[in-house]
């Protein structure tokens, strides 16, 4: 037992040295393709494998890091409750903008899954890779996918959008606070939301906002339509 915990505390250190190295690295040099999360991750598996270390064993500590990720997220109510009113002013769009994301996301899938000939376990696995990973792996069930393939694809998915979430904003222009962050919550649920509450408050509210009713509404749609 004694053994157990020692080892999960040690991938749990390994993990957070990784990404305050990735941070800082992040900082400095500011460089997006350098997103703190993205340089943690290919530490981390460049790490397993240089000492043979089988995931399994990592993820002793990596799962106790993954179920603290529920009630920190919760922590997303404080933004989102001080910014309620701007919130409030832009319902319409919000809705209009978490639709317009799952249908692209459904959409994408299902084209590419199309195009390349993937298999159709694989493509219900993918359908869910936009919303946090509870409720994606909850889906995934209702779909009959396959959860660890969904499991990985809310990952990539979010470690993706936390990336490149700046340059996208950039690139398109976009100066409102409100629309970032629907964006960002709706297409990479929490990470990608972590990188929202870096750019402001407001922003951070509205991914938080987004990535429950991304969810609910994901959900809704496959269980209508499955």
């Amino acid at each position: 037992m004694i053994k157990e915990i020692l080892t999960s505390l040690f991938y749990i250190i390994i993990t957070v040295i990784f990404f305050a190295a990735g941070f800082k690295i992040n900082k400095k040099y500011k460089i997006t393709a350098l997103n703190p999360i993205i340089f943690a991750a290919l530490s981390i598996g460049i790490f397993l494998s240089l000492f043979k270390i089988p995931y399994a064993e990592y993820s002793k500590g990596g799962k106790i890091i993954s179920n603290a990720l529920g009630p920190i997220v919760v922590v997303l109510a404080i933004p989102l409750y001080k910014n309620r009113y701007e919130l409030k002013k832009n319902l319409i769009p919000i809705a209009g903008g978490v639709v317009a994301s799952i249908i692209t996301s459904f959409a994408s899938v299902i084209i590419l899954c199309r195009l390349f000939k993937i298999e159709n376990t694989i493509l219900l696995s993918l359908l869910s890779k936009s919303i946090t990973n509870p409720m994606a792996v909850e889906s995934t069930k209702l779909l009959g996918g396959n959860e660890a393939i969904t499991i990985a694809s809310v990952v990539i998915t979010g470690i993706v959008g936390a990336a490149v979430a700046p340059a996208v904003m950039k690139f398109g222009k976009i100066k409102s606070n409100v629309a970032k962050g629907i964006g960002i919550g709706s297409s990479s649920h929490a990470l990608g939301t972590s990188k929202a509450v870096e750019i402001n408050e407001e922003t951070g509210a509205a991914s938080g906002l987004a990535i429950g009713v991304t969810g609910l509404m994901t959900i809704i749609g496959i269980i209508i339509f499955a």
